[in-house]
C-alpha cells in the first residue's frame, strides 16, 4: 500500500517534469520572458550603439571639414575679395586725382615775385611772378600774403577764379591782384605794413608749396585794412587787377 503510494507520488513527478521540459521546448512562456529580458543585453552589442556616435561623428566630421573648407575657400574669396579692393583703391590713387608726376609747383626757389601798388584801380597791388627755372610751373589756387606778424589769411576773391592751373614755361610771368583796402573807408584795423610774405600752395587747397618769397616793399610800406583780398593767379595782367 505504501509502496504504491511512492510509486503513484514517483509517476506524478515525472508526468509534471515532463510538462515542464515540453513547455520549454515550445519556446513559449518562460523561455520568450528569458529571451526579451536578455535581449537588452544580447542586442545591444553597445559596441553597435557607440558605434553609431562615431559614424555621426565621422559624418560631421565629414561636413566639418567640408565647412572648413568652403570656410577656408570663404576666407580665401574674401581675403582675394580684399585685395580685389586694395588693388581697386590703389588705382584709384594713382589716378588723375593725385598730383601727377610732371606737376612742378612754382615757389620762392624757382621764382622771381614782384609786389607793387598800382594806380588804377586805387588801393590796389599787383604781384607779379617770373619763372626762372629750367622748366615749367604750376601756380595753384591764390597767393597766401602775410604782412608783418599779422595773425589772419587774407582770402580769395571766389569769382577771380580760372578754370585752370596757371603754368608757366621759362621766362613766363603770373599774376596775381591785391585789394588793400575799402575804396569807401568802410574797411577797419588799417595797418601799414613793411614786410610782405607770398606762399605758395601746392595739388590741394593750404598744401604747403614750398618756399616763400618776400618781394620789396615801397620804403613807406603799405596801408591795408580788413578788406585786404586776393585773386587767383591769373595768366594775363589785366585779368588780376580787374577785381
Amino acid at each position: 500500500m505504501r509502496t504504491s503510494r511512492l510509486q503513484l507520488l514517483a509517476a506524478a513527478g515525472v508526468a509534471v517534469a515532463s510538462l515542464a521540459l515540453t513547455a520549454c521546448q515550445d519556446g513559449t512562456g518562460t523561455r520568450d520572458e528569458g529571451a526579451s529580458a536578455s535581449q537588452p543585453v544580447a542586442s545591444a552589442p553597445s559596441g553597435a550603439s557607440s558605434q553609431a556616435p562615431e559614424e555621426s561623428a565621422s559624418g560631421s566630421g565629414g561636413n566639418g571639414s567640408t565647412a572648413n573648407g568652403s570656410g577656408g575657400s570663404g576666407g580665401d574669396a574674401s581675403g582675394s575679395g580684399d585685395s580685389g579692393s586694395k588693388g581697386s583703391s590703389a588705382g584709384t590713387s594713382g589716378g588723375s586725382e593725385d598730383a601727377p608726376a610732371t606737376f612742378n609747383p612754382c615757389n620762392g626757389a624757382n621764382t622771381s615775385v614782384t609786389a607793387a601798388p598800382v594806380s588804377r584801380p586805387v588801393n590796389h597791388m599787383l604781384i607779379t611772378v617770373k619763372n626762372t627755372g629750367a622748366k615749367n610751373c604750376d601756380l595753384t589756387y591764390y597767393p597766401v600774403l602775410r604782412f608783418d606778424e599779422m595773425q589772419w589769411v587774407p582770402q580769395p576773391i571766389e569769382d577771380s577764379k580760372p578754370q585752370a592751373v596757371v603754368t608757366l614755361g621759362p621766362g613766363e610771368s603770373a599774376y596775381a591782384g591785391v585789394v588793400l583796402s575799402a575804396a569807401d573807408g568802410s574797411g577797419s584795423g588799417g595797418a601799414t605794413g613793411k614786410k610782405l610774405t607770398v606762399g605758395f600752395q601746392a595739388r590741394t587747397p593750404n598744401s604747403d608749396g614750398g618756399p616763400a618769397a618776400i618781394p620789396s616793399l615801397p620804403a613807406k610800406g603799405v596801408y591795408y585794412d580788413s578788406s585786404l583780398t586776393v585773386t587767383y593767379w591769373q595768366s594775363s595782367m589785366d585779368d588780376a587787377l580787374a577785381y
